[in-house]
């Protein structure tokens, strides 16, 4: 049984739920199917679709079909886990130590996060970056956040690196090989990876962002980078893909296998992540899910598979919360399965980071001093600008909003999601942001 919805408020607010149902499970009570057209702004409303065919970009959900492609290259011997990358990518500098596909797969390779270091580069989210122009930016890096192997710290950057291998192992695009291999041999006809931002697409779904003055705007990321994210695909779709994880129409049971395999660090310790998907347990229940982000869109795929039951989210809303949704729908429908309570806090999706909140101290003015000046990454090609001010440091860089800077210590400062690590002379700082460590600025 699969049950979905193609969601998105504030222009696309609807429910669509099917159903089919495995010979294997017992039907449920009452099963839902109710369906409701596209709600669209008024210039618009002329203009109906069907929810479940209405095409979304889905994100990091797109993760599960780059592994996947991986995986299949991997059955057909074409590739092995234990490759180095760079026998593939040779951009990807040499850190001394080897980087495998694996450690793509699973997040534990230590490349630094593209987006975030677009992001502390000052550059524009909404550029029409490239797959080139990522593994430029790749190949400035000088170190690892970490050892591969040694820890799980999401990277898109692992995932475009992905679909380079694919491109340069098969000879075919990204997008051309998910065409052949995945898509169309399970008749996902409204799918593909959307390498073309000037592509027009019937029917697809804009994505919108809440405007700072009220109402609405327009939020539709027009990068061609592709790997990590770029899936453009509909309700109907994904939930035949879904089905695949039963039959191995695609793949075959070992592909399915590898699928579901989770990865491991060095030291034994088990992950919750396997070939794009997170597998674990929710209220008793096994289940595979990952969730998606890009621009205004969102979109998350949870399965339960003892019971054969999955459910999916589209929305083109940035601030919809469908992996929360999805949780609540399930509590619903599979209420006489789920036997644990429910969790008292929400469940955060694939890649999200947070950091605790800290205390502040109070430096002196000429211990503040010391600090201020420019400072200049070769490997962000940016500078950043830092000023004294009320008894705190402001950081000042291309594009960003000033950031007032908290006191950690005599030599660490932290704003909104950066924190900065004075040298004891104040000639360099180090920079981490999230997804990213150890990024090096010097003064000029």
């Amino acid at each position: 049984m699969a049950f979905a919805l193609g969601l998105g408020t504030p222009f696309h607010g609807t429910f669509h739920a099917l159903s089919r149902r495995s010979r294997r499970v017992p039907p449920l009570r009452r099963s839902c199917r109710r369906s409701s057209p596209l709600i669209r702004p008024r210039e618009h409303r002329a203009e109906r679709a069907d929810p479940a065919s209405t095409p979304f970009i889905v994100g990091s959900v797109s993760k599960q079909f780059t592994a996947a492609a991986i995986a299949l290259l991997i059955e057909q011997g074409k590739l092995s886990e234990e490759d180095d990358v760079r026998k593939y990518v040779p951009e990807v500098p040499d850190y001394g130590k080897r980087i495998t596909v694996g450690e793509l797969v699973h997040h534990t390779s230590g490349l630094r996060d593209f987006w975030t270091l677009v992001s502390l580069a000052g550059l524009r989210l909404d550029d029409a970056f490239g797959v080139d122009d990522m593994l430029q930016l790749a190949a400035r890096q000088r170190n690892l956040n970490f050892a591969p192997g040694t820890e799980y710290l999401y990277s898109n950057t692992g995932y475009v690196a992905l679909g380079v291998i694919v491109q340069r192992v098969s000879g075919k695009s990204l997008r051309v090989f998910a065409a052949d291999n995945i898509f169309g041999p399970l008749g996902m006809t409204a799918s593909h990876y959307h390498d073309d931002h000037t592509m027009l697409v019937r029917g697809r779904a804009a994505a919108y962002s809440p405007a700072a003055s009220g109402g609405w705007r327009i939020n539709i990321p027009n990068n061609e980078v592709v790997g990590q994210g770029g899936v453009m695909t509909t309700v109907e779709d994904l939930l035949a893909w879904d089905e695949n994880f039963y039959t191995g129409r695609v793949g075959g049971p070992g592909f399915l296998r590898r699928q579901l395999t989770v990865g491991a660090l060095s030291d034994g310790k088990q992950l919750d992540y396997a070939y794009g998907l997170e597998v674990r347990n929710y209220r008793g229940l096994p289940i595979v899910e990952h969730g998606g982000s890009t621009g205004g869109y969102r979109a998350e795929t949870l399965r339960f598979p003892t019971l054969h039951t999955s459910f999916v989210a589209l929305c083109n809303a940035s601030n919809a919360d469908p992996t929360t949704l999805m949780r609540r729908v399930a509590d619903v429908v599979l209420a006489s399965r789920l036997v644990d309570p429910l969790p008292a806090v929400s469940v955060r999706s694939a890649g999200a980071t947070s950091v605790a909140p800290a205390v502040g101290v109070i430096l002196p003015q000429a211990a503040l001093s010391r600090y201020a000046g420019k400072f200049y990454s070769d490997e962000l090609d940016a500078v950043y600008l830092l000023v004294t001010a009320d008894n705190g440091l402001v950081l000042q860089r291309a594009r960003g909003a000033a950031d007032t800077l908290q006191v950690i210590d005599a030599r660490t400062f932290r704003g909104a999601g950066i924190t900065l690590n004075f040298s004891d002379d104040a000639a360099r700082v180090t920079v981490d942001a999230g997804r990213v460590r150890g990024i090096e600025f010097r003064r000029r």
